[in-house]
């Protein structure tokens, strides 16, 4: 929770004065890499039942933001200065924040209505927009990949395996499609029983 903060912090700071998202990631990339890596640890966590969250939900988001953080925005420098960079930061950071929030009030036994609304209502505009800016960010690096070959495994080699990095993104980004209405859709689910839950009147 408190390293999500810092992270805004450093966000909020550079946008205000510079006005600009270039050096935006090198401003806030020692954090992003580690407290988005460290969230390898939840489907662990989720799989131990610590958290009362779907395993394989939880392991598809936060495969797809380790993913784009370190084989995409760390190894592609072109895709550091994209807008997209800006978007998915700023969903990722609030929505973190407001998250860790709420399980650090629920170990102290207690989460004030306010977290919870915010928890079960940001994501329908903060998801999207993290969405968005995940795909602008993947596209802007789909040249440097393609021009440098980055990542490609070419026949023949001793494992007689070919990979095509580029191909494999464009791959990843029409994943998109299925997937985000799933996660969404669930999400949208999950607001309503639980809200509905704490608005619905008590019976006498």
């Amino acid at each position: 929770m408190i390293g999500w903060t810092l992270l805004m912090f450093k966000l909020v700071y550079h946008m205000a004065f510079e006005k600009t998202v270039a050096g935006l990631y090198d401003e806030v990339a020692t954090f992003l890499n580690i407290f988005q890596t460290a969230a390898i640890l939840e489907i662990l966590h989720c799989a131990l039942g610590l958290v009362r969250s779907s395993v394989v939900l939880t392991a598809f988001q936060v495969f797809s933001r380790v993913f784009l953080t370190w084989a995409i925005t760390y190894s592609v420098p072109s895709s550091q200065s994209s807008y997209g960079v800006l978007l998915f930061v700023t969903a990722w950071t609030i929505t973190e924040i407001i998250r860790y929030s709420f399980y650090f009030f629920t170990l102290l036994g207690g989460v004030p209505y306010l977290i919870v609304w915010c928890r079960y209502t940001f994501f329908i505009v903060l998801y999207p927009i993290g969405v968005t800016g995940e795909l602008i960010t993947v596209y802007s690096s789909l040249k440097e990949v393609h021009d440098k070959k980055l990542y490609y495994l070419q026949l023949p080699n001793a494992a007689n395996i070919a990979f095509n990095y580029f191909y494999f993104l464009v791959f990843f980004m029409i994943m998109y499609i299925p997937v985000f209405p799933q996660l969404y859709t669930h999400m949208l689910a999950q607001r309503r029983k639980v809200l509905g839950k704490i608005d619905k009147p008590k019976t006498q």
